[in-house]
């Protein structure tokens, strides 16, 4: 057997690696479903004007977001956010968790990459 013959099935074997691992960084960065994404950018639009070109923007920030947090990351900082608002006792919890700041402060940070590249 040539040389040719020798490096195909190793020239196979890292397209096949080199193409799952396109994929799977694409279904990481697609794991938001379609009603969490919907919902941000309602409220985005609502917070920046309901035109096209917030149609735009908005949809660009959750795909930064997307991007760089994973979903339930997400679902933790929204949840943390949501019931800090709380009065008493529950929301008191919520305020002063370290898990929860923490998410709420990776939310943030990409919010503002997302606000850099997207408005």
């Amino acid at each position: 057997m040539n040389l040719a013959g020798q490096l195909r099935p190793i020239v196979a074997a890292l397209v096949m690696l080199a193409a799952s691992a396109c994929v799977a960084r694409a279904e990481g960065a697609n794991d938001y479903p379609t009603s969490a994404r919907a919902e941000y950018v309602y409220g985005c639009m609502k917070a920046t004007g309901e035109t096209r070109a917030a149609i735009e923007q908005c949809s660009c920030s959750i795909d930064v977001v997307a991007s760089i947090i994973p979903y339930e990351r997400y679902v933790t900082a929204e949840t943390a956010l949501s019931m800090s608002q709380v009065r008493g006792n529950l929301g008191v919890q919520f305020r002063t968790s370290e898990q929860a700041n923490s998410a709420v402060n990776d939310l943030r940070r990409a919010q503002a990459e997302a606000e850099v590249r997207c408005f």
